[in-house]
C-alpha cells in the first residue's frame, strides 16, 4: 500500500480510537493501530464524558466528506440503529461546523470577479446551513429577489480525491482475497462511489439538476423545486430561490400543525416511484436535511426539495427490469422474477430458472407475509440480491444509488407515519406509470417520435440489405457471438417468432372479416356472424401478439 494511503489509514484508526470507537478497528483490521493509537494518542477525559451518538457524530465530521455522507444515509434508518444515534447522525445533515464566512465571501468574489456589495443588494456573511461540501448563505438580487447562495468548502475536492484514493487502494488490496465466484466486483463500486461525489463538487451541474427536476414537477401538487439563477451560477457558486417551510423530520411541528402525516408519508413514496420510474431522472440525496413541508394546506402538505447534487438515472433496461421486478413482487410471481434476473444479465444466462424461482421464493415469503405496514422495499432487494449470489450474481454498482435511496425513503415514510403501507403506494404508482409506458399512447408517442427518422433512412434500406446478402453469399459475412448471447438470442428468435405468426394472423382474419362484411349476399345473417367472428379472432390474435412484447 503507498505511504499516503497507509497514513490516512493509520489517522482514520486514530480518529477512531481518540472518540472512543475502537471496535470499528477491528472490522478494518488493524486492531494493532488501534492499540498503538491508544498509547500514542491517549483519548481526552472530555470524549469520554460524550454519549455514544456524539461520539460518533463528532468522529464522521472530523474524518471528512465522504464518511460525513455514510452517517447522513444511517441517519435515515431508525428501524436498524438506535434512537440516540440517529439523533446525533441527524445533526450531520445541516448541522457540520461552518467555516468562517468572510472566507466564503472571499470565494464568491473570486468566482464572479466583483465584491458581494457589486453583485448583491444584501449578502449576509453568517451561514444559514453549513453540509459537508458546501455551506449556504442568505442574500438578496438587486431586483429584491430573496435567494441563497451555495458556495463549496475550501479545500474539500482535496480531501474527498485523496480518499476516493485510499478506497481504490483498499479496494484493490480487497480483489485479491475475495472470493472470484462471490462476483463482487470493490473497484467498480469505488468507481460508482467517486462518480457520484465528484459530480456534488460542480454546482453549475447542481443547478442543472435542479431546473430539470423543476421541469418534470412544474404545477405538480406533491413537490416545489426552487428556481435556479444562471446569471449568478458557475461550477463554485450556485444561487437558487430562497424557500421556507418546515424541517421533514420536525414531526412535532408537523403535528402540530394538523398536517395529514399519511398522506404526507404516502407521497414521499410516490415522488419517489415517479421520479424513477416515469422521468428516469431522481434526487439521490433524499436525507431530512434536503427536506422541507409547505404546510399552507395541512391536509394536502407539499414537499420542497433542496441540494441537487447527487441525482441518479437507470439505462432503460435497467428501469424496465426493476420496474417489473416490483411488480412481479407484487403479485408474488417468482418465476418472472428469476426470468427477469437471466433476461437482464444480472445473472448467467444458463442459470435454471427452478432452483432461482426456489431461492426467490425462500427469501421473499417470509417477507411478504408480514403485515404491510412492515414490508421494506429496501431490505427485500438487499435479502434478494445476496440469495442471488449463489447463482453467480454480478453486483450492479448502477443500482446502489437507487437502493440507497430507497432506503433512506422508506426510513423517512416511516418515521413520518409508522404504519405506512410502502406495498400498497408503490403497486399503484408503479402500475400507472407502467400503463404509461407500455399501453397504446405509449406505443402511438413513440411511433411519432420515431416516424420521420424511419422517413429519412428508408432509401438506405435497400442498399445495405443488398451489401450483407452480397456479403453472405460470397462468406465475407461474420458475427461473432459468446454461446451465452446465441442462448439469449435464441430465446428472443422464439418470442418473436410466435409475435410475428400471431400479428400475421390477426391481420390476415381483420382483412377476411372486412371482405365478408363487405359481401353480404347470399345470406346476409351468416355473412355477419362468420365476419363478426374473424374479427374478433382477428383482435384477439393481434391483442396477443402484443402482450408477447
Amino acid at each position: 500500500m503507498p505511504i499516503a494511503q497507509a497514513a490516512r489509514l493509520l489517522n482514520i484508526n486514530r480518529i477512531l480510537t481518540r472518540y472512543g470507537l475502537d471496535e470499528i478497528t477491528q472490522v478494518t483490521g488493524a486492531s494493532w493501530a488501534g492499540a498503538l493509537m491508544r498509547l500514542l494518542a491517549p483519548r481526552p477525559r472530555r470524549v469520554e464524558e460524550l454519549a455514544r451518538g456524539e461520539r460518533i457524530r463528532l468522529a464522521l465530521e472530523e474524518l471528512g466528506p465522504i464518511f460525513v455522507k455514510f452517517g447522513q444515509i444511517l441517519s435515515t434508518r431508525r428501524d436498524v440503529i438506535p434512537e440516540d444515534i440517529a439523533d446525533e447522525l441527524t445533526k450531520l445533515q445541516d448541522q457540520v461546523a461552518p467555516f468562517p464566512g468572510e472566507q466564503a465571501q472571499a470565494m464568491i468574489e473570486e468566482a464572479y470577479g466583483q465584491t458581494v456589495e457589486e453583485v448583491f443588494a444584501e449578502f449576509s456573511v453568517e451561514p444559514l446551513a453549513s453540509a459537508s461540501v458546501a455551506q449556504v448563505h442568505a442574500a438578496r438580487l438587486k431586483d429584491g429577489t430573496e435567494v441563497v447562495v451555495k458556495v463549496l468548502r475550501p479545500g474539500v475536492r482535496e480531501q474527498i480525491e485523496r480518499d476516493i484514493y485510499l478506497l481504490y487502494g483498499l479496494a484493490q488490496l480487497a480483489e485479491r482475497y475475495l472470493d472470484k465466484s462471490d462476483n463482487i466486483r470493490p473497484v467498480e463500486i469505488v468507481e460508482e462511489i467517486e462518480k457520484t461525489i465528484l459530480a456534488e463538487l460542480d454546482l453549475k451541474r447542481e443547478g442543472a439538476n435542479a431546473s430539470l427536476l423543476r421541469k418534470n414537477f412544474a404545477g405538480s401538487s406533491m413537490l416545489y423545486v426552487p428556481e435556479v439563477f444562471w446569471d449568478y451560477t458557475n461550477e463554485s457558486t450556485l444561487v437558487l430561490e430562497r424557500v421556507s417551510g418546515v424541517p421533514v423530520d420536525d414531526v412535532t411541528t408537523l403535528r402540530a400543525a394538523k398536517v395529514n402525516m399519511q398522506r404526507l408519508a404516502e407521497t414521499s413514496v410516490e415522488i419517489f416511484y415517479t421520479q424513477v420510474f416515469r422521468d428516469n431522472f431522481f434526487h439521490a440525496d433524499m436525507h431530512p436535511g434536503n427536506i422541507l413541508v409547505d404546510i399552507s394546506d395541512p391536509e394536502y402538505p407539499k414537499f420542497i426539495a433542496l441540494d441537487f447534487g447527487i441525482v441518479g438515472t437507470l439505462s432503460p433496461l435497467d428501469q424496465r427490469y426493476v420496474a417489473e421486478n416490483f411488480l412481479a413482487f407484487f403479485n408474488r410471481d417468482y418465476k418472472r422474477v428469476a426470468e427477469l434476473h437471466v433476461d437482464a444479465g444480472w445473472v448467467p444466462p444458463d442459470t435454471r430458472i427452478d432452483e432461482l424461482e426456489a431461492e426467490v421464493r425462500t427469501v421473499c415469503e417470509p417477507m411478504l407475509s408480514r403485515k404491510l405496514g412492515e414490508i421494506s422495499f429496501g431490505e427485500l432487494l438487499a435479502q434478494l440480491f445476496r440469495a442471488a449470489q449463489k447463482f453467480d450474481l454480478r453486483v450492479q454498482p448502477q443500482l446502489m444509488l437507487l437502493q440507497k435511496t430507497l432506503l433512506n425513503i422508506e426510513g423517512l415514510g416511516r418515521q413520518l407515519h409508522p404504519q405506512l403501507d410502502i406495498w400498497q403506494t408503490a403497486q399503484r404508482v408503479l402500475e400507472k406509470v407502467m400503463k404509461d409506458k407500455t399501453g397504446p399512447s405509449a406505443a402511438w408517442r413513440d411511433l411519432k417520435q420515431r416516424f420521420p427518422l424511419w422517413v429519412e433512412k428508408a432509401p438506405e434500406i435497400p442498399g445495405l440489405v443488398y451489401d450483407v446478402l452480397h456479403r453472405a453469399s460470397e462468406g465475407r459475412l461474420r458475427v461473432r457471438l459468446d454461446p451465452a448471447e446465441l442462448k439469449k438470442l435464441d430465446r428472443r428468435a422464439d418470442r418473436r417468432h410466435r409475435q410475428h405468426i400471431l400479428s400475421v394472423l390477426g391481420g390476415a382474419l381483420l382483412i377476411g372479416a372486412a371482405v365478408v362484411f363487405s359481401q353480404q349476399e347470399p345470406n346476409p345473417t351468416a355473412a355477419s356472424w362468420l365476419g363478426g367472428l374473424m374479427a374478433a379472432s382477428g383482435l384477439g390474435a393481434v391483442f396477443a401478439a402484443w402482450r408477447k412484447r
